[in-house]
């Protein structure tokens, strides 16, 4: 169990994230969850910028798991392409579509064990679809930014996903599991960079175990 201190300051964090970030979000681009799903599938090792040009004409060729089923993988393996390990993707895609359109009747479904179930989800992207197509809160995503920036402010020492989101779980309050990642994500673009961080610029900096300005 994590320490009364240790969630009084996560709740500050993200309280200062809010303020500062009023309009974080998820940056993939979708208008409803089998968009989310193979944005999200693709953006595996990938900007979200450049999954956002490839689905701009992606989301325009096929608007429904079927589709994505029927086109030849050579073929989906192209429109795919620039967003790397396309081969692998293309495999996932039309993997995930055909048992959403055998077992789910075309829709995305809505929990995470049938998620999980899908080539090429695991937790991450399970709960990318659940919280943002709907509004489920199962998790905490953790991404590149929400590991590198969780550790930097102390609130866990784990190196692995899975474990990561454990130790954030007991900290993150429910209702913020959604929007905790998207907060971090922001920040983590805008001012606490990899190579980089910009510690004076930080609304956070003195709940930062880490600063550089110490």
């Amino acid at each position: 169990m994590e320490s009364l201190e240790d969630k009084q300051k996560t709740r500050k964090i993200i309280s200062l994230l809010k303020k500062a970030y009023p309009d974080a979000r998820c940056s993939l681009n979708f208008t409803n969850p089998l968009e989310l799903l193979i944005a999200t599938i693709l953006s595996a090792q990938c900007t979200d910028e450049r999954v956002n040009i490839v689905t701009r004409d992606l989301f325009r060729k096929y608007r429904s798991s079927d589709e994505y089923v029927k086109v030849s993988r050579e073929e989906m393996e192209q429109d795919i392409r620039s967003t790397g390990f396309y081969r692998n993707k293309a495999r996932s895609i039309q993997g995930a579509c055909e048992i959403i359109s055998q077992k789910h009747k075309g829709r995305v479904p809505d929990r995470v064990e049938e998620l999980l179930a899908l080539p090429g989800v695991a937790r991450k992207t399970a709960n990318v679809v659940l919280g943002n197509a709907f509004g489920i809160a199962s998790g905490v995503v953790v991404d590149t930014h929400v590991e590198r920036l969780t550790r930097r402010l102390g609130l866990t020492e784990q190196k692995q996903p899975e474990k990561i989101e454990r130790d954030l779980i007991e900290l993150v309050p429910k209702r913020d599991w959604i929007d905790f990642s998207h907060l971090l994500i922001y920040h983590g673009r805008r001012v606490c960079k990899a190579r980089a961080p910009l510690c004076e610029e930080c609304v956070i900096e003195k709940l930062c175990p880490s600063s550089l300005l110490r």
